[in-house]
């Protein structure tokens, strides 16, 4: 009974290993709020659900969306998985900052996203540290990621683990993670591991409604003024 009891102990201490960071002061200010959307454009964002790509509906909600975003903020967007390599290791890198961080111009971001087809893998992790370490480069302030993915990291490396050790640097880095027709558990596990230790919070949603309410919500701290949208 005891070896039981231990064995469950120990296999349950991975998952709940993290420390959970919790800022009880995160509060956005004009001029120095700056917000950055990752997303993902793997191959996997070409699957139709309800007889629409994913990745057309999180551009359809991209488009309806920007526009309620504060013109003092400033806004970014990086995307990954949009070039096809056959080699891993490009693939893996397969990241790009397509619109730099500054004041929110909707129709630019907008178009940018337009352009974009899914095509290659999921480097989560990477492009993490891209946008942390080079995106952000030299900005003050507080710093919001969302993050987009309809899956996990298949890239060998762990967006949690690389969460962990960023809040041990600096914590001035939220990340808040929208899980899109995500349904394997250690995903949504290294998903949730990577919003929990940096303050932020993982959003699990399966339709078009759902991404819109779910994205809405999140990027309510940076909205000019509160409006409802009503989607169609």
């Amino acid at each position: 009974m005891k070896k039981f009891l231990l064995f469950v102990f120990l296999a349950i201490i991975p998952v709940f290993a993290y420390e959970v960071y919790t800022p009880e002061d995160y509060n956005y200010k004009p001029d120095g709020d700056k917000l950055l959307f990752v997303i993902d454009f793997s191959n996997s964002m070409s699957e139709y659900i309800n007889n629409q790509t994913k990745a057309n509906q999180v551009k359809e909600m991209m488009a309806k969306l920007l526009p309620q975003i504060s013109p003092d903020t400033k806004v970014g967007l990086r995307v990954y998985g949009h070039t096809c390599n056959f080699l891993a290791y490009n693939a893996c890198r397969s990241s790009e900052l397509v619109i730099p961080i500054g004041y929110n111009d909707p129709v630019k971001i907008a178009s940018a996203l337009y352009d974009l087809r899914p095509r290659g893998m999921t480097p989560i992790t990477y492009s993490l540290k891209q946008a942390v370490k080079k995106d952000f480069n030299g900005a003050d302030g507080g710093k919001h990621i969302i993050l987009l993915t309809d899956g996990g990291e298949n890239c060998d490396e762990s967006p949690c683990e690389y969460a962990i050790a960023l809040v041990k640097q600096r914590r001035d880095v939220k990340i808040d993670v929208i899980a899109f027709d995500v349904e394997d558990d250690g995903d949504l596990e290294q998903l949730k591991c990577t919003a929990d230790v940096t303050g932020g919070r993982l959003s699990e949603v399966n339709t078009k409604a759902e991404l819109f309410r779910s994205m809405e919500n999140l990027i309510m701290p940076h909205k000019k003024e509160v409006e409802a949208v009503i989607l169609e």
